[in-house]
């Protein structure tokens, strides 16, 4: 007789892990572009170092801050939506019936049976189940303010510190190359934690991150130089 098992799947990971490759990954480009902006302006090393802390600090609160204010918004939005079922619930229980029934109609059931499918949702829980196929919203995937502030500035703060660690290291004449492959190097090992973790492919996650961050590296560097010379 065969054993019912249980699936992990990865979209129950979707919140925090989002948060944290978004986190970690500003943490090493942000970071990184700027030491190297920053040591192609013919800065020396203690002003870089100054510049690198400065940044990790800045860009943990800001992506805590802004990931806050943006999932709480998203929370707002939601706990509305449910406010508002829990009300039609209350006052049209025969219409959000039917509904829900026609959204199983939809999805290929036939009516009886869409309809016996609705009762006995709602019958155990009418609002969990007009949440989750009316208005998609499920345990899964609700917003959670406070767990994306945490991760994003918890990750944001490691990224930026693989940059920072190489300032320490390096010798001032090999600084901006030693940052920028560190760096790059940083980007593909999280663009393979991240994909692993998803269950997503890996050499892909691993050239989308590390094109981008090289990118605005790049770009930043070219800046810094442009505007070292001027000065």
């Amino acid at each position: 007789m065969s054993r019912l098992h249980v699936e992990n799947h990865q979209v129950s990971r979707i919140g925090w892990l989002r948060a944290a490759v978004l986190g970690a990954n500003d943490g090493i480009v942000s970071t990184a572009s700027l030491i190297v902006g920053v040591a192609s302006a013919a800065a020396p090393a203690s002003q870089v170092l100054v510049a690198g802390i400065a940044g990790l600090v800045a860009g943990a609160m800001s992506m805590a801050a802004g990931e806050y204010v943006s999932v709480s918004s998203q929370s707002d939005t939601e706990n509305a939506d449910l406010a508002r079922e829990r009300r039609e619930l209350e006052t049209q229980p025969e219409f959000e019936r039917e509904e829900l029934a026609q959204i199983y109609v939809k999805r290929g059931l036939a009516t009886d049976l869409a309809h016996q499918v609705a009762d006995q949702l709602m019958a155990r829980d009418a609002l969990a189940a007009h949440a989750h196929d009316e208005l998609g919203i499920s345990e899964m995937t609700t917003a959670r303010p406070i767990q994306a502030a945490l991760t994003s500035a918890a990750t944001f703060s490691v990224g930026a510190a693989m940059p920072l660690l190489m300032v320490l290291v390096s010798p001032a004449s090999m600084l901006v190359l030693a940052v920028s492959l560190a760096s790059l190097l940083f980007l593909a090992l999280l663009g393979a934690i991240g994909a692993k973790a998803g269950g997503a492919n890996i050499l892909r996650a691993m050239l989308r991150v590390t094109f981008w961050g090289a990118f605005a590296m790049a770009l930043t560097a070219g800046i810094g130089a442009l505007v070292g010379t001027a000065v």
